[in-house]
């Protein structure tokens, strides 16, 4: 039923991109908190693109034919930013607010604590510290990120750099 809406040439634009925003792009957000992998980024980036060709429509060429969007146009055309960029900031203004907690929080302790015991076999787990890391990497930033949190100010800056960064 979503996708009627989706595709009806009675409803604008601007309210479908609404109920896109209300519906889906909430959902994912909630249900990525742990971590995309590259596949999952890259899934999620195929969905929206369907979903905004969906929205959007057809272009119609000079000589009359008609061709989906390409991927530019569908970033122009949106002018938010993509689902993923969105997950990776949400990810690092958690990471700076639980960075600036003091040493006795229990969210804390976990982020910056060392596992005691046997690790598991096989390649290990990817955490959610690692996630961050990552994307202050994607932006040029390669220093201890736990102390950049510190200064909220320029930890804000990051992730509003995150936030607006394009996904090639």
């Amino acid at each position: 039923s979503v996708q009627n809406i989706l595709s009806s040439s009675l409803i604008s634009k601007n309210l479908k991109i609404k109920v896109y925003k209300t519906i889906f792009f909430l959902l994912f957000c909630m249900g990525a908190k742990n971590g995309l992998s590259l596949r999952e980024d890259h899934r999620l980036q195929v969905f929206e693109n369907r979903v905004l060709r969906r929205i959007f429509g057809p272009r119609r060429e000079g000589d009359g034919v008609w061709r989906k969007l390409h991927n530019d146009e569908l970033k122009n055309l949106y002018s938010s930013p993509s689902i993923v960029r969105v997950i990776k900031s949400r990810r690092m203004r958690w990471a700076g607010h639980v960075a600036g907690m003091d040493g006795t929080k229990g969210v804390h302790r976990v982020l910056v604590g060392k596992p005691e015991g046997k690790r598991p076999l096989g390649r290990p787990r990817r955490r959610w510290k690692n996630n961050v890391r990552r994307d202050l990497w994607e932006i040029g930033v390669e220093v201890d990120w736990i102390l950049l949190a510190q200064d909220r100010v320029w930890w804000r800056a990051l992730v509003n750099l995150v936030m607006n960064l394009q996904v090639s």
